[in-house]
């Protein structure tokens, strides 16, 4: 059967299978989840905690959506995380209540550190008391929501609110790696590493800076819901019960609308904080401050907002059985020891918590965990995971969604904990540490994330687009204009393959760890248009739609070259240097070419030396080194040319050195370390190119000045 007839055939059946949608239709509530009995144990801190009062209310805040046909509900809890069975009741509740099926219920944690304890994790108990009285608050949510619809128009705003986000997991030195809970050096990345800067190579994966909204309204234009959602975790501060900055967001959108309800939900940020590393004169603002400069941003884009009442609902779930990753039997055994010793009380140190996630993982072996999607008309959707879950998963869900404005929800329908992309649990850190915060397969991200892309095909009854660079920057005009044989542009989601963008077919293999997705340098990809970045009209946010890259952390990438370079190759690209000066003799070797594993006297290898120099080595000895420093954290661009005795080396398009030479007898060619794996590359690497000649003086100058004038910018 043809693709065409299958896709018509496809959306007749659904036709079918939806009966046609009536009036549009919303209602909101809002209840007061604060605790009723103190003291209430708190969630969020390595070791247990209780609170007794609260500062601000907390509150469980709910949309009830109907098309006629179809009825949904969305709720957004003031709490650190709450599990699934829990969820699974209050849903329950709801339903006998309303009519609503459970799985048309979405329920997610705004995940403020400052709420009663729902969940059990780590060094901190479920409050049990307070857990009963969240259930019943929750079900009372979505019922008062219910009974309270009234014709309506929904609208979408998004906006590029950068400066309010940062990537707060950074990528440690090879020799400054840690130690974790079980007495073993394996920390390569963590949370807040780049307190001292000197100790990092740079941020472990990219940031999602988009603040989106749906935003409903009466048919005679009166508020009636402003759903927010950014990747951005808790701000932190307050000790006592407290909604956090996402309930001063709320009070401030509604002061702002003069009515209706707001709800800020939490995007897909595991790895993302407030602060910015990079920047050595930050300094954080107050809550207030923040909450409110957040919330006039969104409300600015909000103003050109296009509303449409004609719209239909869909809703589906999927629940997913995936494996916790269980202590080994000498794990256990450890564990076992430590847990006896402790007797009744709570654990007080972290080797005390992570032992006793080990005994409880042991008892849990497996989960489910629940994934959602739901459609809003013809252009917005959301998607949920369950998890703490990164920004790039939130990427790959955003720029691979059928629809033109998707927003996504994490720890929404349970509580099930960090779940770091294959490539990251590699790097270890506390986000990869087996617990119930963090206990889920290996591969569990990928799993989730493309149930939420399966869902998002199945309530649109479209396929998801296929995420592909532009090759509109002048630099990628000029690059593609020399016929390279083989053009990695390393703007993969992740996984073992670079894909040749040459058409020559020629996929290279990534040996990891290699970091998908950082932000690239400019030149490469077409501009957007300045009146594109901020407002509600495409969605475009520079940081996500530009140029992408890969983090080099102690992978490489390899290939072979082809017979037709027997008399001369080149190689192009683009380089970003994490190692500071003076840290080892080669900071980084960038191409090699050798025998696999090993050092042959006819193999070429260029790299950086410890003052940041551009070095080349053959027959175990330095041909020559550049006098140009290669700077820290700067995009620069290096071009290779080899012929049959000599090779040059260009930085930036100018000639930095030419050394005599014997041609590499090997085929094999590795970018981002040498041959034998000495001294990897640290840091980012992009836009690699092969062309199957000694690029001429004229030619490598034109490419590397014009990939320089492009924008290699600093991060």
């Amino acid at each position: 059967m043809k693709p065409l007839l299958r896709r018509l055939l496809a959306l007749c059946s659904l036709c079918l299978a939806v009966p046609a949608f009536a009036e549009f239709q919303a209602g909101t509530a809002k209840i007061d989840i604060t605790p009723r009995a103190w003291p209430v144990l708190v969630n969020g801190g390595m070791t247990s905690r209780s609170a007794e009062s609260a500062t601000k209310p907390i509150h469980a805040r709910a949309i009830v959506l109907s098309d006629g046909a179809t009825k949904l509900a969305i709720v957004v809890a003031d709490s650190c995380m709450m599990p699934r069975p829990l969820l699974d009741k209050a849903k329950a509740l709801a339903s006998e209540r309303t009519g609503i099926a459970p799985d048309h219920m979405l329920i997610a944690a705004t995940h403020t550190h400052t709420a009663p304890s729902s969940f059990g994790c780590l060094g901190t108990r479920q409050d049990l008391k307070y857990s009963a009285q969240l259930i019943e608050q929750l079900a009372e949510a979505i019922t008062e929501a219910a009974s309270q619809l009234q014709p309506a128009q929904v609208g979408w705003a998004s906006t590029d609110a950068a400066e309010y986000t940062a990537l707060r997991r950074w990528v440690l030195r090879p020799d400054r790696v840690r130690e974790d809970p079980f007495g073993n050096l394996t920390v390569r990345a963590n949370m807040h590493a780049a307190k001292n800067l000197d100790d990092v190579t740079g941020e472990s994966g990219p940031l999602d800076p988009e603040l989106s909204a749906i935003v409903i309204q009466s048919t005679d234009g009166k508020p009636i819901a402003f759903l927010a959602n950014f990747s951005m975790h808790y701000f932190s501060g307050v000790k006592a019960v407290n909604p956090d900055y996402f309930g001063l967001f709320c009070d401030h959108i509604e002061e702002q609308l003069g009515g209706g309800l707001a709800l800020m939900s939490h995007g897909c940020s595991g790895d993302i904080w407030r602060r910015d590393y990079r920047d050595k004169n930050w300094v954080s603002p107050e809550i207030e401050t923040y909450s409110k400069a957040l919330g006039d941003l969104i409300l600015g884009a909000a103003g050109s907002s296009d509303f449409q009442s004609d719209v239909d609902l869909r809703m589906a779930e999927r629940r997913l059985d995936l494996a916790y990753r269980v202590p080994t039997k000498q794990r256990l055994e450890w564990a076992e020891r430590i847990v006896a010793e402790m007797g009744d009380r709570d654990p007080k140190t972290r080797t005390e918590v992570y032992a006793n996630e080990a005994i409880e993982l042991h008892k849990l072996q497996r989960t489910d965990v629940v994934v959602q999607a739901l459609r809003i008309g013809d252009h917005i959707s959301i998607v949920t995971t369950p998890n703490e879950t990164y920004a790039i998963s939130g990427l790959k869900l955003k720029l691979q969604s059928p629809t033109a404005h998707t927003m996504t929800l994490d720890l929404t329908n349970g509580a099930d904990g960090y779940i770091p992309p294959p490539e990251q649990h590699l790097l270890g850190g506390y986000n990869t540490w087996a617990a119930r915060s963090a206990g889920l397969e290996v591969m569990a991200e990928p799993k989730i994330v493309g149930a939420g892309l399966e869902l998002l095909e199945e309530i649109t009854g479209e396929p998801r687009k296929a995420y592909e660079q532009s090759q509109g920057g002048a630099a990628a005009k000029a690059l593609v204009a020399l016929k390279p044989i083989a053009w990695w542009r390393m703007d993969e989601f992740g996984g073992n393959l670079a894909r040749d963008s040459s058409g020559n077919e020629r996929s290279a293999t990534l040996e990891q760890p290699i970091l998908p997705f950082l932000t690239g340098p400019r030149g490469y990809c077409s501009p957007i248009p300045e009146a594109d970045w901020p407002g509600s009209g495409p969605g475009i946010i520079p940081e996500v739609e530009g140029n992408r890259s890969a983090h080099f952390a102690g992978g490489r990438l390899h290939s072979r070259l082809p017979n037709t370079v027997g008399s001369g190759w080149s190689i192009a690209l683009s380089v970003w240097n994490g190692m500071p000066n003076e840290s080892r003799e080669i900071l980084g070797w960038l191409v090699s070419c050798d025998e696999h594993h090993g050092l042959t006297s006819s193999g070429l290898h260029l790299g950086v030396n410890s003052q940041g120099k551009l070095t080349l080595h053959a027959q175990g000895k330095e041909l020559a080194t550049g006098s140009t420093t290669v700077a820290r954290w700067n995009w620069t661009h290096v071009i290779l040319t080899v012929g049959e005795k000599e090779a040059n080396v260009y930085l930036n398009g100018k000639l930095e050195f030419t050394a005599k030479i014997l041609m590499p007898r090997s085929r094999d060619l590795f970018v981002g370390g040498r041959s034998d794996g000495q001294d990897g590359w640290e840091g980012r690497l992009d836009e690699i190119a092969v062309f199957d000649r000694a690029l001429s003086n004229e030619e490598a100058s034109g490419l590397g000045d014009e990939a320089a004038h492009g924008g290699l910018v600093r991060f």
